[in-house]
């Protein structure tokens, strides 16, 4: 079975039908300018507009804190292990999500459960540099 649409191999091609080729013209981009967006803050969103991606999951996750170790330290990691991180008790934790900072607060303890009380919204301009 043989397929016709096939192309045929560069070495495939006789060489007089080569040498007459002619070059393909690319047609230049130019210049491409664009059309600032439209709208500004959060709050200026139509949310009818945002309706297909309203049930997409996004990933939260509530930073306490970093730190750097070395490999060295990292293996040396047990059970009862202190690790110190670069916050100190009572100030804000970081709100990330999909690993972007959109929200500070402070860690409260729900019945058995870990929660977040929301104590400063970061604003769309300011959340590059929060990042």
């Amino acid at each position: 079975m043989t397929d016709e649409s096939t192309t045929p191999a560069p070495e495939d091609v006789p060489a007089e039908v080569l040498a007459d080729a002619a070059p393909l013209p690319v047609p230049s981009a130019g210049e491409v300018a664009y059309e600032p967006l439209a709208g500004g803050a959060v709050a200026d969103i139509d949310l009818s507009d945002l309706d297909m991606v309203l049930d997409v999951p996004v990933e939260l996750t509530v930073e306490i804190g970093r730190t750097t170790m070395t490999i060295r330290e990292t293996l040396e990691i047990g059970p009862g292990a202190i690790i110190t991180l670069n916050k100190m008790t009572g100030e804000p934790v970081d709100l990330l999500v999909n690993g972007r900072r959109i929200a500070r607060g402070e860690v409260v303890a729900i019945d058995e459960e870990f929660g977040l009380r929301i104590t400063q919204v970061i604003v769309p301009d300011q959340r590059s540099e929060a990042a």
